[in-house]
């Protein structure tokens, strides 16, 4: 029997443009069906799919839940192709010996797919969207090369994830349209007026910005934190931007310069109440809808003091007291 084939991926300009990617590669292979998430649904997802023996492609997201990775480890076939592709540095660093992931964190996930199904599968049909996969890669990796990803990321948060991929699917060029372009350029123009309010009002200490539940919109949190952590005087250790969805629980989009984003994410995630992942200095944290938004950071102010502390030089070493000493003889 045929199955459908079910394609699962983030819900930014990365994640949408690597869901495409595998769109145009299956279209004509499968049925499809395509859900954008966050953090706190891929890992029932994955194990719904793996029980019910559907064939899936998860980009651009990994699990939570070590009991996750062990059921992917004792029904992955060898002879099986990997289906998880991503880059975050979180997953690298103890999954990508898997055989059933491609990590690369030298890239957007987009990219590390379409570059693996290009050796992989040399006549894929997602060719067509090499140009998009290059925008994404800009906008995800923070290069700014190419002023369309911010048009494009500006898409996202005026559609919707959905509304991009489907745009994509019928129309794989990365070149706007002029409508699409003029309505992108009109929401960078209010956004930047977003940005002046958050300023104002924002929750601010030495090392953390603090954006409270309301100010921003989805999608605006990359250039947010860019303004802040790289053209302010003094800038904060990290920016986190709070976001209460509609099912309740928050979402804590987090930006740094030093990888304390992804520092702060691995001693808040537990994989269990609170859920997260991302890269060094782009990550983002999931709790549930009882915590306020008053408890978000106060976690995170403690786990910023823990970082800290934990990086302190730890006192005089046998190697300094060498040092000195050598220092001492050199001047007698």
């Amino acid at each position: 029997m045929a199955h459908i084939r079910h394609i699962i991926s983030h819900t930014d300009l990365d994640g949408v443009t690597a869901a495409a990617v595998a769109w145009h590669h299956f279209k004509k292979q499968s049925p499809l069906k395509v859900t954008l998430t966050g953090y706190g649904s891929v890992d029932g997802m994955i194990l719904e799919n793996l029980n019910a023996h559907i064939p899936m492609v998860v980009l651009d997201l990994f699990c939570q839940k070590e009991a996750t990775i062990e059921e992917i480890d004792r029904t992955h076939q060898p002879e099986e192709p990997p289906f998880l592709f991503d880059h975050h540095e979180t997953t690298a660093q103890r999954y990508s010996n898997r055989p059933w992931i491609v990590v690369d964190t030298s890239m957007c996930a987009a990219k590390v797919y379409l570059e693996w199904l290009l050796q992989h599968e040399p006549g894929t049909s997602a060719r067509c969207l090499a140009g998009m996969v290059d925008i994404a890669n800009d906008r995800d990796l923070w290069l700014n090369q190419r002023e369309e990803s911010r048009l494009w990321q500006a898409m996202i948060t005026l559609c919707g994830p959905e509304s991009i991929l489907t745009r994509l699917a019928f129309n794989p060029s990365w070149q706007l349209e002029s409508f699409e372009e003029n309505a992108a350029k009109d929401f960078i123009e209010r956004q930047e007026g977003r940005f002046e309010k958050a300023l104002e009002i924002i929750s601010r200490s030495k090392d953390i910005a603090f954006v409270e539940d309301g100010i921003l919109e989805f999608g605006d949190v990359s250039d947010f934190g860019g303004l802040v952590l790289d053209r302010l005087d003094n800038p904060p250790l990290i920016v986190a931007v709070a976001a209460r969805r509609v099912m309740g629980d928050w979402v804590l989009s987090l930006r740094s310069r030093n990888a304390m984003a992804g520092n702060v994410v691995g001693i808040l995630r537990d994989g269990k109440k609170v859920r997260g992942g991302g890269h060094d200095d782009s990550a983002a944290l999931y709790f549930p809808p009882f915590y306020s938004q008053e408890q978000i950071k106060s976690s995170l102010d403690a786990a910023v003091r823990t970082i800290q502390e934990r990086d302190k030089p730890v006192g005089t070493s046998l190697g300094d007291l060498l040092k000195a000493a050598l220092n001492d003889k050199q001047k007698n």
